[in-house]
């Protein structure tokens, strides 16, 4: 009895361990399928710095765990985020529907394409990026620059005589006088002008005698010579007012008055007292200033937000606080080369102590009134490269693109127009975009590669100078060798008749050579556009994924882009 007891309790024993284990080892299986897969650890502050084992940065931060993408815990698809379905550029985080209705597409983790990058929330916060929704915008601009104040040239007078004489008197004699219209300049003594007086008063006292006369051709021949006598007189600027008081006077007069046809100031003084003086001979150049041109400089670029018309704003330096009114009157049809920009003339009113005076400088605000309604971002999420302009798109959960953009006017706020590759609603980052660009294009460098397996060996302090040497290796480490196509990729050449893998090509392409299989259609980069091949890949300089295209959709994108095919 006491022996069956023993073996009772021992079987008890057993069964519950066995439970134990069992219910262990299930509930340790549940986590795990629910659990993502740690790939490796990298540095927060520097992701290109990983390693196989949890540790700590030199700053002692933790290093961020890299997990599995594709699949959630429970084996489904992993959505990044949604698309439009008529245009792929849209794309939001979340579920939508577009302007006619239909719903987004799902993309999922493994759709995601070589030119897209996830950045993890963490490294986010750390490197502080930033977004705008892209939006429509009313751009408008003031163009700020410097005038050059001269004469208004339809304004510009010169004083000359028609008849060969002398000085007699000066009644303006010195340079800078102001005169005023109908104001006397000088006298003028000439022989020819007394005779033809004479001439004239003698025909005056020949058609009274012949009043009386029968003869109807004498008092047409007396009156020819009045008319004959009077015009040249005319002609030589005598005026009707003058010419009615020689003849109530009877006698010549001995000089003639030169007066100021105009209000102005005297520029230019070519004549002194007893001066001889011939026929067509410059006395005076008179500049009238009551308005006065204002030749300001705009460079190419600023242009579009400039028409004739346009309201301008000046201000003088030695008269600080005032601003002066303008308009834009001329743009001149010619550009100066040495200073790269274009001359346009602006109508001053000056006032009545002639504050404009030629010679001066001002500066001017040219208040342009066209405003252009417009897809725009700040100018701060452009990067420049040299040879495009790039915008970092967020397409949601972590995930961004880099996109090709052409970009408009730039207005006033910070604000520039793009033209295309960006549509209104999308998202775009403002600050960090250098990162990410940059993880981006290292990104897509790798995939080209064979993907390495984390080493099982843990980093010692010891092993710091390898990983330093390799910073730049964003994958964990393997010993991997370079693909043989790869290398011929980077040569730029083709170093065989294969062309099923891309290469950049360079010189004169002949696109034909590159189809193998005689199909009349090639892959080509959408952005790297001499990068060619005859079956799908990705180029090994952008990481974009190769397009198919046919003979004449390659050849106008590689002549538009400056490359020479045959």
């Amino acid at each position: 009895m006491k022996r069956n007891l023993i073996i009772a309790i021992i079987f008890l024993a057993i069964g519950l361990t066995a439970g134990w284990l069992i219910f262990k080892s299930g509930g340790a299986s549940s986590g795990n399928n629910n659990e993502k897969k740690i790939l490796y650890y990298r540095d927060p502050m520097n992701p290109t710095i990983t390693s196989p084992t949890p540790k700590k940065s030199l700053d002692g931060m933790d290093f961020v765990p890299v997990y599995e993408e594709g699949k959630s815990g429970n084996g489904e698809r992993k959505i990044a985020y949604y698309r439009s379905p008529m245009n792929p550029t849209q794309t939001s985080p979340v579920p939508k529907k577009d302007e006619m209705g239909m719903d987004y597409v799902p993309v999922y983790a493994d759709q995601v394409g070589n030119n897209q990058i996830r950045i993890d929330p963490a490294i986010q916060q750390n490197t502080g990026v930033t977004t705008e929704a892209v939006e429509k915008r009313k751009l408008s601009r003031n163009i700020r620059t410097t005038a050059n104040i001269t004469y208004d040239e339809t304004k510009l007078y010169t004083i000359t005589t028609k008849i060969m004489g002398y000085v007699e008197k000066l009644f303006v004699d010195y340079t800078g006088q102001l005169v005023k219209k109908g104001q006397p300049l000088l006298e003028i003594y000439s022989p020819d002008l007394v005779s033809t007086q004479e001439e004239y008063l003698q025909a005056i006292r020949y058609r009274k005698k012949m009043a009386g006369s029968s003869s109807a051709e004498a008092i047409k021949g007396a009156d020819d010579l009045i008319q004959s006598a009077k015009r040249r007189l005319l002609y030589w600027d005598i005026s009707d007012a003058e010419i009615k008081a020689i003849e109530e006077r009877g006698t010549p007069q001995k000089t003639m008055t030169i007066y100021s046809p105009a209000n102005g100031i005297v520029t230019d003084k070519m004549v002194i007292n007893g001066q001889s003086i011939m026929p067509g001979m410059a006395l005076y150049k008179i500049a009238d200033l009551a308005t006065v041109w204002g030749l300001a400089q705009v460079y190419q670029y600023e242009l579009p937000w400039i028409k004739v018309g346009d309201k301008v704003d000046l201000q003088l330096s030695y008269i600080p606080g005032k601003t002066f009114q303008g308009r834009v009157t001329y743009i001149y049809p010619y550009l100066d080369t040495d200073a790269k920009t274009i001359q346009v003339r602006i109508e001053i009113r000056n006032s009545n102590n002639y504050e404009f005076m030629p010679g001066m400088f001002a500066d001017v605000t040219i208040k342009s009134p066209l405003t252009l309604e417009t897809v725009a971002v700040p100018n701060q999420a452009i990067i420049h490269t040299g040879t495009r302009d790039v915008a970092i798109i967020a397409l949601g959960n972590g995930y961004f693109e880099p996109r090709n953009v052409t970009l408009g006017a730039r207005g006033d706020g910070g604000y520039i127009q793009v033209l295309d590759g960006i549509k209104a609603g999308e998202e775009i980052v403002t600050s960090s975009q250098f990162l990410i660009d940059s993880e981006s294009n290292l990104n897509a460098a790798l995939n080209n590669m064979k993907q390495p397996q984390v080493s099982e060996k843990t980093n010692t302090p010891s092993d710091k100078e390898k990983m330093d040497s390799k910073a730049m290796d964003n994958s964990p480490k393997s010993k991997t060798k370079e693909p043989e196509s790869k290398k011929d990729d980077m040569s730029g050449m083709q170093m065989s008749n294969d062309h099923s893998s891309p290469v950049e090509y360079k010189g004169v392409i002949d696109l034909k050579s590159i189809d193998d299989n005689k199909d009349g259609k090639i892959y080509q980069c959408p952005m790297d556009f001499n990068v060619l091949s005859d079956k799908p890949g990705v180029d090994p300089k952008c990481g974009m994924k190769l397009k198919e295209v046919t003979f004449s959709k390659a050849k106008e994108s590689l002549i538009k882009n400056g490359f020479k095919v045959k």
